[in-house]
């Protein structure tokens, strides 16, 4: 007979007295977060596990303008240069090229070296976890792809780059102008789209999925997924949240 393996929860105890309660965020809860955080990366370290979830947390107070976001700790963290951000749904996925950046920088970020390594990382992501080769479509930085400016990032940046990864067989079109690339019919002909900035593709996304997405960062030395959303301090301990995107990284995980 064939014994079925028994899937269990091992639970670390990290001080929750160092919490003053779940009624606001605080310096307290602030030393809990990177605590467990330091416990997390040290099990991976020595493979205890291959995989990291994280709940929802206010980057405002626990990152105070240290970091641009999570995503960004947890390359700092792991030594990790090349990384990527995908909010995942298996119908569309997206990538902002440049993760929790205030715009006004966000051109000076742009190159054709950081457009080759997100798509190689998603590109290398999909075949190792879903067997395919990824569908990717490119959004331009400027409206309609145009601009008044002597200068076009999607003419002199992102067209050329997408051509050479053509040559180099990847599966990508574009760039397209960012207010159509969404629209039902276009948006059905890719896995993922690649978008210039942070709220350039986050905005659509969740107006199309709501909660039901996930956070994926790629390039790190182990599989990380959190909820698509931040926390809502004002149902702190109400039982009220939506859960779903949460749900949907446990499952993806395959807990």
């Amino acid at each position: 007979m064939i014994k079925k393996k028994l899937k269990k929860i091992n639970l670390i105890d990290v001080d929750f007295e160092q919490i003053s309660g779940f009624s606001r965020i605080t310096s307290k809860s602030n030393k809990y977060i990177s605590t467990c955080f330091d416990i997390a990366i040290k099990l991976l370290k020595y493979n205890i596990s291959n995989k990291f979830i994280n709940g929802p947390i206010c980057k405002k107070t626990f990152l105070k303008n240290k970091y641009n976001g999570i995503t960004e700790y947890l390359a700092y963290k792991t030594n990790t240069k090349k990384f990527a951000m995908i909010i995942y749904n298996k119908d569309l996925s997206v990538c902002p090229l440049t993760t929790h950046l205030p715009i006004k920088y966000v051109s000076k970020k742009i190159n054709k070296l950081e457009i080759i390594n997100k798509v190689k990382l998603i590109n290398k992501f999909w075949k190792e976890h879903f067997y395919k080769k990824v569908k990717i479509g490119i959004a331009g930085l400027n409206p309609h792809c145009e601009s008044i400016d002597n200068y076009n990032e999607d003419l002199s940046i992102i067209s050329p780059i997408v051509k050479k990864l053509q040559k180099l067989k990847y599966n990508i079109e574009g760039p397209y102008g960012a207010d159509t690339i969404f629209l039902k019919n276009n948006r059905k002909k890719f896995d993922l789209i690649i978008g210039m900035y942070h709220d350039q593709v986050l905005a659509p996304m969740k107006t199309l999925f709501e909660y039901d997405a996930i956070n994926i960062t790629v390039g790190l030395p182990f599989i990380r997924v959190s909820p698509d959303h931040g926390p809502n301090e004002s149902m702190l301990g109400k039982n009220k949240s939506n859960y779903l995107s949460l749900l949907n990284s446990i499952k993806f995980l395959d807990f």
